[in-house]
């Protein structure tokens, strides 16, 4: 791969945005900007507005674009008046058809991003289509993986496995006297959640904590569980926690500022989030890099950061008894820094990028030479 190619990349948020996906695409972003063979990245976003300053060289971010109708208008208008481009990106299934027909007219490969339960089960006709013309599919983990191979007529060596990476300000260190002072947590156990708490995302398994929590109170007396992120759940969950009578020992504490989270994880002793539909579950690594055990669901994308079981608890997530004994046998455990999770850092997603694009482009003048 020796010319400078141009990459035009639709995104649901990256630079600006806030969650999981948006810094995946800042993640995957920043990757190409330093592929000597990269030349520019013209990134349209439906949401988020870059700060100043905060784009990677060779990166170029558009204003957003709110309205749907919109947006694809806006984006068919940038691929044909700033391109050329070798490369289309799409970075979330709701856009594949868009992406398809942009990256047919250009007559160039897409690429197309997955995360998790949007791709698990078969998309209406428009989207299967524009899925089924990328080059290359990238997944977050094995599990996303073999749901889309299910309904999708695309090759199995078409989909690669390309995981969130982990942060290295995640790392083992003191509790945080702050956090145990603002939250009434000194000489207490702490089990911490760390996720959205909507009703829509029930999954996440907060309710099933709630309800082994007495338990875990005969055995550990001075046990709180802290629960950190904010959503239309939580008034659910406060009524669960009077129910099962254990709302003294939990807390409630909404959305924790990115900069505190770290020291979040350090003040904790356990992080737990037995959920069954997680694409790949980033805080589970964000955990385990601070320096407490994981606990996580063995039937979902959970598996990839908790390396099957072995550096991290997997259960069966409805199994009362299961979770019930791995919390009790990770509050047991010393606080220790597991080191596993330098395999999901930047340094080794940007490797398997740059190795991609180039995978990316070979496909595609191999198929030119065909035509």
């Amino acid at each position: 791969m020796t010319r400078s190619i141009r990459i035009l990349a639709l995104i649901t948020d990256g630079f600006g945005g806030q969650g999981g996906i948006s810094q995946y695409n800042r993640d995957l972003l920043t990757a190409w900007s330093g592929v000597d063979a990269v030349g520019e990245i013209v990134v349209v976003p439906r949401v988020g507005q870059a700060e100043p300053g905060a784009l990677p060289a060779r990166v170029r971010q558009l204003p957003p674009v709110f309205n749907r109708v919109g947006y694809a208008s806006y984006s068919v208008g940038v691929a044909a008046t700033k391109g050329p481009f070798d490369l289309v990106f799409c970075g979330h299934i709701a856009h594949a058809a868009l992406a398809a027909a942009i990256a047919g007219r250009l007559k160039v490969p897409l690429w197309l991003q997955l995360h998790g339960i949007d791709a698990w089960t078969c998309p209406r006709p428009l989207i299967r289509w524009g899925v089924e013309q990328s080059a290359l599919v990238t997944v977050v983990s094995r599990y996303t993986k073999r749901r889309f191979l299910k309904w999708a007529n695309i090759r199995p060596e078409q989909v690669r496995v390309l995981p969130n990476t982990v942060s290295d300000r995640f790392s083992p260190g003191p509790k945080s006297e702050a956090i145990l002072e603002s939250y009434g947590l000194q000489g207490k156990r702490i089990m911490l959640t760390v996720s959205r708490i909507s009703t829509h995302d029930r999954y996440k398994g907060h309710h099933r904590v709630l309800t082994v929590m007495p338990d875990l109170l005969r055995k550990f007396p001075d046990l709180v569980y802290v629960v950190a992120g904010e959503g239309n759940g939580r008034e659910q969950l406060e009524r669960l926690a009077l129910e099962q009578g254990v709302a003294a020992h939990v807390r409630f504490i909404g959305r924790i500022d990115d900069a505190q989270l770290p020291d979040l994880y350090r003040t904790a002793d356990v992080f737990v989030m037995p959920s069954t539909e997680e694409g790949f579950g980033i805080v589970f690594l964000e955990a385990m890099r601070s320096g407490i055990p994981a606990i996580g669901g063995n039937e979902d994308g959970s598996m990839d950061p908790l390396r099957d079981g072995t550096v991290g608890y997997a259960v069966s997530c409805d199994n009362r008894g299961e979770l019930l004994d791995a919390i009790q046998s990770a509050l047991e455990r010393p606080r220790i820094g597991i080191r596993h999770a330098d395999l999901f850092s930047f340094s080794e997603f940007s490797k398997h990028c740059a190795g991609l694009v180039g995978h990316c482009l070979a496909q595609a003048d191999h198929r030119n030479e065909q035509v």
